[in-house]
């Protein structure tokens, strides 16, 4: 599990989904888009759901756990930068989500 800082507030999200994340969020910042990011919080760690507005200028720190840099799926980055622009946002979504995410949107199949 891996440590998302924004505003000085830690949240723990997965490691291969927060490296995912970080490159479809600052892609997004890189170019002053500001949006929503969504996600559930597991029923083992209280259920819910969180939102953050997402905004260059806001201080932000992405911490993983292990050491190795994991491959990164082009079709699952699609889906989180594609999702931003939704009326909910930026959807932390897993691998399978976001395949099925892309389907629906009719987007170019996974290889």
């Amino acid at each position: 599990m891996g440590t998302l800082t924004y505003a000085g507030v830690d949240y723990r999200i997965e490691d291969r989904l927060l490296a995912h994340l970080k490159i479809a969020i600052t892609a997004k910042l890189r170019v002053g888009e500001t949006f929503l990011l969504n996600w559930q919080i597991p029923a083992e760690e209280g259920s819910g759901r969180i939102s953050l507005w997402i905004a260059p200028g806001i201080p932000m720190a992405f911490r993983f756990n292990g050491s190795k840099v994991p491959d990164l799926n082009r079709h699952w980055l699609d889906a989180l930068s594609r999702s931003a622009h939704g009326i909910r946002g930026m959807v932390a979504m897993d691998e399978a989500q976001a395949a099925e995410y892309l389907k629906r949107a009719g987007a170019p199949a996974a290889p």
